[in-house]
């Protein structure tokens, strides 16, 4: 295992399990079908938590494009490093979509609704003005990237004397309860993607496979999902060197 190879495997698991829940929600006939939001978002929460608890011990579970964008700005992450990090979470995402339309093949060929099959591989605007599209996917990435700098590890004792507390794989839970209330409270405009590696990966594998009638990937709003994220990830960043400058 190195950082590259768990970047990659704790990203095609978050998208295996994330992609593979909006599957089961949207496809005609899953034991799953109409089970709504909530089962959406609480999945997509597990399924981060899921990827951390694998590749964090190893890389630190960036899984997110704009995650290693946001800690090279602003908590020193090596520049060298971000072309592998960001290569292997959009192949680990290509891969994640890749298993779920297999295993679900049987009920996107029985989907006649394009847009429902297009659904479980990338994300799509309830309204599409993609001025507010793209400002939705900045607020949402913001809070994301922000938070996690406040991310703290658990420690006993006084402020003049800590004891660090190893929590194992439990430390994966505030990022999973993060991406969770980001769903919930911030998701509804644009499916939250906060992560272009989550929206254009499987987006990629959508145009490539031979699914039965299937529709456009939809590129004309690709854009979006991209550059939103970055620019809430660089904010977010910079936000933070600005509260803590010396």
């Amino acid at each position: 295992m190195n950082v590259y190879l768990a970047e990659f495997i704790g990203t095609a698991l978050m998208i295996l399990l994330g992609n593979g829940v909006v599957a089961n929600v949207v496809l005609k006939g899953t034991k799953g079908n109409n089970s709504g939001w909530i089962v959406i978002t609480t999945a997509w929460a597990l399924a981060v938590f899921v990827g951390v608890v694998v590749a964090g011990p190893y890389s630190g579970a960036h899984l997110n494009p704009i995650v290693t964008l946001g800690l090279a700005i602003g908590k020193g992450f090596d520049w060298a490093l971000v072309p592998g990090y960001i290569g292997a979470q959009i192949l680990g995402a290509m891969v994640g979509s890749f298993v779920v339309w297999i295993m679900y093949k049987d009920y996107f060929d029985a989907t006649d609704d394009q847009g429902l099959k297009a659904a479980p591989f990338a994300t799509a605007p309830a309204i599409r003005n993609y001025s507010s599209n793209l400002v939705s996917e900045i607020i949402g990435t913001f809070v994301l990237i922000f938070v996690i700098f406040y991310f703290t590890d658990a420690s006993m004792g006084t402020k003049e004397e800590t004891t660090p507390i190893g929590l194992g794989s439990l430390g994966a839970i505030p990022v999973a309860f993060l991406v969770w209330v980001i769903g919930l409270s911030l998701g509804g405009t644009t499916g939250y993607a906060i992560n272009p590696a989550r929206d254009l990966g499987p987006r990629i594998i959508h145009a490539i496979i031979p699914m039965k009638g299937k529709g456009s990937s939809d590129w004309a709003y690709a854009w979006v999902p991209i550059l939103g994220p970055i620019i809430g990830s660089s904010l977010a960043a910079l936000a933070y060197l600005a509260l803590h400058m010396k």
